[in-house]
């Protein structure tokens, strides 16, 4: 058993897969190809903005996103502490200050009421976290920021394909992120993310930052970086993406049957109004759950904690001067949190093993 099982996706459409990357090893254009302006224009009419812009990594789409914004030292961006560490380690990598704010305990993104109580006259952008694979209220957001003059970046490394009043992830705010990471609910076989804006010359200036600082070739606008994704990943998304809705579909059924069964038993999965989830993690609260966590990997059930710390305890971080205490929705969603296999070739029979085993040693706590 997998927690995601990459290896089944790949049979399922072996040879679609592989006639993609065939047609990338016989024209040769293993960077820029023909593939990433296909990949990107369809992006683009997925989450229905102007501009998808494929890049290296979701680590990366967020500091590119940051960079085009001009923010560095001295300028304070604003996120939350229960994510992983790229969020704010991108703010940190071009200079400037992550300001934390608590998380919703029910949704575990962020906490739209407590964004203006941090907000002062060094704040220039908002970076919510759509954590698990669902959004948090961007609308109540982009209000907040609207007021202040603040840029929304949202971080929707885990809620690709997730929706929000009809709008999808990565098209409601002015900047969209997301990651390709294998294990992401649109992943492919390497590191890779895009970047989505309907901005044009936002969208300019990013896929210059992306490829040097230029869009032509020796001519350098800004300091740029080597951000560009791989023509053959391209390929595979190209092929992934055909199916993606249909995955989708299969996630929800999953985690469907699994909050049907457990919610007796532990604190399921709960959708905000409004909201679709897309479930990059089925993500439970349990008490006691280090203890759980070893039972069920005893019987061999493979899981993950998403996150066991949250970022103010991570030592890198320390000079930002936050404290335990600081944050408690984030604090104990960190110690309760636990995340169990759910992709869309997980087996009914595999699936009932699972319930099964976490019941028995819930009970036996």
């Amino acid at each position: 058993m997998e927690f995601v099982d990459i290896k089944a996706q790949y049979y399922a459409y072996k040879n679609e897969i592989n006639e993609r990357i065939q047609k990338v090893l016989e024209h040769g254009r293993f960077i820029m190809g023909p593939e990433i302006e296909e990949l990107e224009d369809k992006l683009a009419d997925y989450v229905n903005v102007k501009h998808a812009i494929t890049v290296a990594s979701g680590t990366m789409a967020l500091e590119i996103a940051l960079r085009a914004l001009d923010i560095g030292p001295g300028d304070e961006v604003i996120t939350v502490p229960f994510t992983w560490i790229s969020t704010a380690e991108v703010i940190m990598l071009v200079g400037a200050k992550p300001v934390f704010v608590d998380i919703d305990t029910k949704t575990y993104n962020i906490d739209p009421s407590k964004i203006e109580g941090v907000i002062n006259a060094n704040t220039r952008a908002i970076i919510p976290v759509s954590l698990f694979g669902q959004m948090p209220d961007l609308s109540y957001i982009n209000q907040i920021a609207e007021k202040y003059g603040l840029a929304v970046i949202e971080d929707g490394a885990q809620s690709f394909g997730a929706m929000q009043n009809g709008k999808k992830s990565c098209g409601t705010s002015l900047i969209g992120c997301t990651s390709f990471f294998p294990a992401k609910p649109l992943g492919c076989y390497g590191d890779g993310g895009a970047i989505f804006t309907n901005d044009d010359k936002l969208a300019n200036k990013i896929r210059a930052i992306r490829t040097h600082g230029g869009i032509r070739r020796h001519e350098h606008l800004f300091v740029g970086t080597n951000g560009r994704f791989d023509t053959i990943q391209a390929a595979i998304l190209l092929v992934k993406l055909n199916h993606f809705e249909d995955e989708i579909t299969k996630r929800l059924y999953i985690a469907e049957r699994y909050s049907k069964m457990l919610q007796n038993y532990c604190v399921t999965p709960e959708i905000m109004l409004g909201n679709t989830h897309v479930y990059a993690q089925y993500t439970i609260r349990v008490r006691n759950r280090d203890n759980i966590k070893v039972q069920l990997q005893k019987r061999n059930i493979p899981i993950s904690i998403y996150y066991p710390k949250c970022l103010h305890e991570q030592p890198v971080f320390s000079g930002l001067g936050y404290k335990w205490g600081d944050f408690p929705e984030a604090e104990k969603a960190s110690r309760e949190v636990l995340s169990l296999p759910i992709h869309p070739f997980l087996k009914e029979e595999e699936q009932n093993k699972i319930i099964h085993a976490l019941i028995e040693a819930i009970n036996n706590i």
